[in-house]
């Protein structure tokens, strides 16, 4: 694993140790922000990100990154904060971060130094938060965020104990939480407690979760969806501890009441009861404008990993970010199997090309730097703008998907304003490329955009950002499998293939598209599966990576996985199937059938789905 340097000096850094503390002649600390992350300073990082900005604020911020949790000695290593302590769980969620589908454990942590594993422990929001209670005291208030929180806000399935768990922030005993993207919340969090405000009275931030008292609680003081309870959507048969048809039942209607409210705009206030508590969600913050999204990325981030970690090689999960350019945030896709949603909403936010053009000179002039911008881009490169405009009174609809199952009549095209924002920063004298790693939507692209732009967009693509390799996402090619995804018809990535190939021959190059395929979503069945192993066998492509499904919190693909039921808008809880046990091996094995590992996973699915006669196609070596 190659050494990830660091060359800002450590005093551009938010302070670690007593001795910074000394430096920056600081008696105490008005923030501790605690992460299960190393700390690196950079805007990909949410605890840079947050970190930067109470900073710029006036607040006294100190950072505790991956503390040992066996004592209480890393928590008060900075003191006791005046004001409060945030907690994040980190980037990615722990649990994923830690097990594979298979619930394997890792090897590497791409977030800590060297990518070394074990250095936090599995869910560190609940893990940290009791230790730092014990250090701080019950007078410290606690606000826990991050992915890890976000997605764990309500009740929810978990994937690595098998039962749905309480709200996270029961189980973590905090004062408050954060979800989604959280500047905005962190900002008033703080300063209400700097006024002197008690963090139990802090119950009208948008974009927070808190318990309530049910014999006390003004329910009416508000419009509020209520869902079914946690005892209600846990409900498991008291004989053979499985779960109800009822409680699978009543997690899947939750679980759509919820996502109902996922609108920043409209949205009501959610609330859930559990155990004799209230847990209350109020409506999402509201987007980002686009000037505040430019002030933090102008941040004095210094692009680096803290010079603690440069013995141990660094944070490799830098590598990949370190020179790529976040244009835009939220993502209408619509995929059923991706939690972007329910964090960074379906509003799509974006920054100034002024304040883009700034940062690829900044980061320019970075001693690393050697020419290339890794990507510009968020969830998805070329959504650049607001979905339509009747987004900007009432938010998304509701009820209705942008893109899924196809695109709205009312949906916009920003083509052009990637385009123009590509050429501003590949005209930057020290800039010899700037690559898209963050995903093409090809459906937007063909089915939005118009010919004349399609043209030009593709053009500039395959001549400028692509290197060797573009990666697109078509997941499958059974449409009822699509349908479960929320994507687009299979022959909507053959009319991709076919313009790429077109236009990347036309332009002189030898350059190659890389689908990415997902075995085991719920819907597939081994015929399905089979189905996309033909389709591979016809591509003379065989995948050097399959992504197996797998159920993380807060995805409309995990509640499937869960209820074996559809629980998005206008599907009625519609029965899907869910491949379960050794079948997700079987299919997993058809979309690399050629592997000689594979071969007796691919002749038992062949034969219990009755196709033997097709092992004469799949295993025959060519």
């Amino acid at each position: 694993m190659s050494v990830v340097k660091t060359y800002a000096p450590r005093t551009a850094f938010l302070p670690t140790t007593q001795e910074d503390l000394q430096q920056r002649s600081w008696d105490q600390i008005d923030i501790a922000f605690i992460s299960a992350d190393a700390y690196v300073d950079h805007p990909s990082f949410a605890l840079a990100l947050l970190a930067r900005l109470l900073e710029k604020e006036g607040y006294r911020v100190g950072i505790i990154a991956q503390p040992d949790w066996n004592s209480t000695k890393d928590f008060l290593k900075l003191g006791k904060p005046r004001l409060c302590c945030l907690i994040s769980g980190g980037n990615i969620d722990s649990m994923v971060s830690h097990y594979t589908a298979n619930v394997k454990p890792r090897s590497e942590d791409e977030y800590s130094p060297g990518g070394k594993a074990g250095l936090r422990p599995d869910r560190p929001t609940l893990v940290y938060t009791a230790k730092a209670r014990q250090a701080y005291g019950k007078d410290t208030p606690i606000i826990i965020g991050g992915l890890e929180a976000s997605l764990r806000r309500l009740s929810h399935y978990d994937y690595w104990s098998d039962k749905v768990r309480k709200p996270i922030i029961l189980d973590a005993k905090a004062d408050l939480l954060v979800y989604g993207m959280g500047e905005r919340q962190t900002l008033e969090i703080v300063r209400r407690l700097d006024k002197g405000e008690p963090i139990s009275q802090l119950r009208n931030i948008r974009g927070t979760v808190y318990a309530a008292n049910p014999n006390t609680f003004e329910i009416e003081a508000e419009p509020t969806s209520i869902l079914p309870s946690y005892e209600e959507v846990s409900e498991r048969d008291k004989q053979s501890n499985t779960p109800t048809e009822a409680g699978k039942k009543a997690y899947a209607k939750a679980f759509g009441m919820q996502m109902l409210q996922e609108n920043a705009i409209i949205g009501k206030r959610v609330m859930q009861s559990c155990m004799q508590r209230l847990v209350v969600q109020n409506p999402p913050a509201l987007p980002l404008e686009e000037t505040f999204f430019d002030s933090l990325h102008e941040l004095p981030f210094t692009l680096d990993a803290h010079p603690d970690y440069e013995k141990a090689g660094g944070i490799p999960a830098l590598k990949e970010v370190q020179f790529s350019i976040t244009s835009n945030r939220g993502c209408f896709g619509s995929c059923s199997f991706c939690a972007i949603t329910s964090h960074q909403g379906r509003m799509i936010q974006t920054r100034s090309k002024e304040s883009l053009v700034q940062e690829a000179k900044r980061m320019s002039e970075h001693p690393a730097f050697k020419g290339y911008i890794h990507d510009l881009g968020g969830p998805t490169a070329n959504f650049q703008g607001l979905a339509c405009d009747r987004q900007q009174i009432y938010g998304p609809c509701p009820a209705k998907e942008c893109l899924y199952p196809n695109p709205c009549a009312n949906l916009k095209d920003y083509h052009g304003r990637y385009l123009d924002l590509l050429e501003a920063i590949e005209s930057l004298p020290r800039v010899k490329k700037v690559f898209i790693r963050s995903g093409i939507r090809y459906d937007y692209l063909l089915e939005v955009c118009d010919e004349k732009t399609r043209q030009r967009f593709m053009n500039h693509l395959v001549r400028n950002n692509v290197s060797g390799q573009l990666k697109v996402a078509p997941e499958h090619v059974s449409d009822k499998v699509l349908d479960a995804m929320g994507k687009p018809r299979a022959a909507l990535f053959d009319e991709f293939t076919e313009l790429y190939q077109e236009t990347t021959e036309k332009a002189g190059k030898k350059q190659y598209l890389i689908p990415y395929f997902i075995a085991a979503h719920p819907g597939s069945t081994l015929e399905d599966a089979i189905t996309l192993a033909l389709y591979l066998h016809k591509l003379h492509f065989i995948p050097d990576q399959v992504q197996e499904f797998y159920p993380t919190p807060g995805t409309v693909s995990t509640c499937m996985y869960y209820t074996g039921l559809d629980p998005r808008p206008g599907k009625r809880f519609a029965s899907v199937y869910v491949p379960k046990g050794r079948e997700r091996h079987l299919q997993r094995a058809l979309l690399q059938y050629n592997k000689k590992e594979n071969r007796p996973l691919v002749l038992e699915a062949l034969e219990k789905a009755q196709r033997k006669d097709l092992s004469r196609i799949l295993l025959t070596r060519r």
